[in-house]
């Protein structure tokens, strides 16, 4: 893990007032950093002001500002031009529409105001940072990444960070730094594909729910009520590689053994042909018992029914009528 800085980035420039650039902005703000939004429609910045004050105090009305929503949204402002925008700043994060064309003709022109020690980050949900990056030059292109969240990633904390072959390490890492700090937590996607990990696994959920549905095995409200009630709760504590490890005991190797040819059989069902082998289950096996031990099993399974029970313990008493 790269080390911290010892203090915050005085300022990150955001590129885009939409939705995401509003989401990005509160976010930031709230950890402390100034921001910088710009979008060349003036009326878009009027609404992302009203929109991220809106937001906070939504944050505040749940008790999870620790300052007064004003006071965070001073932070934000909205210069009227790019050069003002990232001048000076540390980050620049481009939060526009999810087009190749229009992100790089925005980087193209960050890069001549920007100074050379600034991340270049595109909130990109699925354009690889490489396409991104092919009428660039190399300048820009070493500090050019993907910064892909969570949305909104005032409530989500993960994000993606996704470096092209021509981005330089120290961007990378750099990228990591400042978004740890402003209370994100960074997972570096190793190798570019479409779609990174978060809507790669989102899109295999959403294509099995399709497929469900087509084949008239459930309604749409009953689908969403299996991720609602059972899986979304789950991997709200756990994900998929710690559910399966903890499911069975003796982990995720003993799991594999014995769901793994139904779950081999389900994926060819839908013409996919990509079944355990035994070298991909080690893998994840040595993975996973470098993670837990497996004399640590037991109190495992018992931190994630504990965690389980605290959840559903505030979901029964939000459920409960309040007094008039």
């Amino acid at each position: 893990m790269t080390a911290q800085p010892d203090t915050a980035p005085s300022t990150v420039a955001i590129i885009g007032a939409g939705s995401i650039g509003v989401a990005f902005a509160v976010l930031f703000a709230k950890a402390g950093f100034g921001v910088r939004v710009f979008d060349p429609v003036p009326d878009a910045r009027g609404r992302a002001g009203l929109d991220a004050l809106d937001r906070l105090r939504l944050l505040a009305d749940h008790q999870l500002l620790a300052e007064d929503p004003a006071a965070i949204a001073s932070r934000i402002t909205f210069p009227n031009s790019i050069e003002t925008a990232v001048r000076g700043v540390d980050l620049v994060q481009e939060c526009a529409p999810e087009k190749v064309e229009l992100k790089a003709e925005l980087f193209d022109e960050v890069a001549r105001f920007a100074p050379s020690r600034v991340v270049l980050a595109s909130s990109s949900s699925a354009i690889v940072p490489s396409r991104i990056a092919e009428s660039l030059d190399d300048a820009t292109a070493a500090r050019l990444v993907v910064g892909h969240p969570g949305n909104p990633p005032y409530l989500l904390p993960v994000i993606e960070v996704v470096p092209s072959p021509r981005t330089d390490a120290a961007t990378t890492e750099r990228a990591e730094q400042i978004y740890r700090q402003a209370r994100l937590r960074p997972v570096v996607v190793r190798r570019e594909i479409e779609g990174f990990i978060f809507n790669r696994l989102q899109g295999a959920l959403l294509r099995e729910a399709y497929c469900l549905l087509r084949d008239g095995v459930a309604s749409v409200d009953d689908i969403d009520e299996v991720v609602r009630s059972g899986l979304g709760p789950r991997w709200s504590v756990i994900g998929p590689f710690e559910t399966v490890d903890l499911n069975t005991r003796g982990g995720i190797e003993s799991h594999a053994k014995k769901m793994g040819p139904a779950y081999a059989r389900m994926g060819a069902e839908r013409g996919q042909e990509d079944p355990w082998t035994p070298d991909l289950v080690a893998r994840a096996t040595a993975e996973r018992r470098a993670l837990l031990g497996l004399h640590k099993w037991d109190d495992r399974v018992r931190w994630r029914d504990e965690k389980l029970m605290r959840a559903l313990a505030a979901r029964n008493n939000s459920a409960q009528p309040q007094d008039s």
